[in-house]
């Protein structure tokens, strides 16, 4: 399944979340993805997003022990179903969001909790919620700042010549100095 689909079905099973063992599982299922979809991107993905794709595998890596729910020591992962990443700034952006949804429904279980463990457990996987948002947050700056040094390149080699450049005229980044002489 495409990456930024798999997202989509992630996010609509943790609002469709019932309970704090559904919470727990979708939490794991999250992390597991963010994990999946770092790899991918460290393997495949832009050169610049590379280390902080890797950073964000790790992280899914280590949270996955955080929870302790059925689906995690099945190794029942929805992320195993990713297939292809087509467009990176749609699917992190959209895993930005997952993670922050994820953080706020952990910080609902560990309110409710008496239990220690399972707080606990909680504070570790917001934590890692947290950690694995910054790495997206950090790949999405990335990507916006390669947009805009190409929209700079491009508006630099307008400037230079432009489509309005003297009929004649020649081109290119000597053109100043031959056309003067």
């Amino acid at each position: 399944m495409e990456a930024e689909r798999l997202v989509g079905v992630s996010r609509r099973a943790l609002a469709q979340s019932r309970g704090t063992p559904d919470i727990i599982a979708e939490a794991w299922q999250a992390q597991a993805l963010a994990q999946a979809i770092g790899s991918r991107l460290a393997a495949d993905g832009p050169q610049e997003l590379r280390g902080e794709a890797r950073g964000l595998s790790e992280i899914g890596g280590r949270c996955g022990g955080a929870l302790d729910h059925p689906a995690a020591r099945a190794g029942v992962a929805r992320a195993a179903q990713l297939s292809e990443l087509v467009e990176p700034r749609a699917t992190l952006t959209g895993l930005g969001a997952l993670l922050g949804e994820v953080g706020m429904a952990l910080v609902g279980v560990a309110c409710e909790t008496d239990e220690q463990g399972l707080y606990w457990q909680c504070m570790e996987a917001i934590d890692a919620a947290d950690e694995s948002m910054d790495r997206v947050h950090g790949m999405l700056r990335r990507l916006d700042e390669q947009d805009r040094e190409r929209q700079q390149d491009l508006e630099r080699g307008r400037g230079r010549d432009g489509p309005y450049a003297p009929h004649g005229a020649v081109r290119g980044p000597a053109g100043s100095a031959a056309g003067q002489s």
